[in-house]
């Protein structure tokens, strides 16, 4: 059997396994000022490594698309494992462009209406920028984490992860923290059956989709 195929099996097994007793972590994210924040990126590691964690990292790579849209990504945050791949397409009437200099990966295609990009392996972890020259306020970011368990905050600043019991290092990552910038990790003890809620609240800067110079991005 296939090696990529094997492990998706045995992820799936597992899974099946670990939610029967899984717990549920609801995480809020919000700013300085008690408003909702979307987009924020929770990761979740466990402090000792287990078969479920183990079976969760060596997953199956996927592709993702990136469309442009309405002189937009979309969407403004999205999260890839080490090895998943990305391709980019303009849904637009105008040309468009795509590129980073980000250290975790650096590329540069121009799209014209209608076309896609060849498929791209992000293989390292990190957080990569990737803006439009010629369309100045459009921007997005990839967060590429091998953290076993990760979830993205919708527009209430809620995100739920359901967790075996054990004990588990949560980090918040959102791309108006200051740049290379985490909330501060939390360390969280999971019973099983026992619901957890957990806060975060974040120091924003302001959103530079309103107005920003790509080649002072930090990522």
């Amino acid at each position: 059997m296939d090696r990529r195929i094997l492990q998706l099996v045995v992820y799936v097994l597992l899974a099946g396994c670990d939610l029967a007793g899984a717990a549920p972590l609801d995480v809020r994210v919000t700013d300085a000022h008690g408003a909702p924040v979307a987009d924020a990126v929770i990761t979740v590691v466990p402090q000792t490594v287990s078969r479920e964690s183990e079976a969760l990292s060596q997953h199956a790579p996927r592709t993702h698309v990136i469309d442009q849209r309405n002189e937009t990504f979309i969407p403004y945050v999205e999260v890839f494992r080490p090895g998943d791949s990305v391709i980019f397409r303009n849904s637009d009437r105008t040309r468009h462009h795509a590129y980073s200099f980000s250290s975790a990966r650096q590329f540069d295609f121009v799209l014209g209406s209608g076309e896609d990009s060849p498929p791209m392996v992000l293989d390292k972890s990190g957080t990569i920028a990737v803006g439009c020259n010629i369309h100045d306020k459009m921007i997005t970011f990839f967060y590429v984490t091998d953290a076993p368990w990760y979830a993205l905050s919708e527009k209430s600043g809620n995100a739920r992860l359901d967790l075996p019991a054990g004990n588990y290092t949560i980090r918040v990552w959102h791309p108006l923290l200051p740049p290379n910038g985490h909330d501060e990790p939390r360390n969280v003890a999971v019973a099983t059956g026992a619901p957890h809620d957990l806060g975060f609240s974040l120091q924003l800067m302001p959103d530079p989709r309103a107005s920003m110079d790509r080649e002072r991005v930090g990522y």
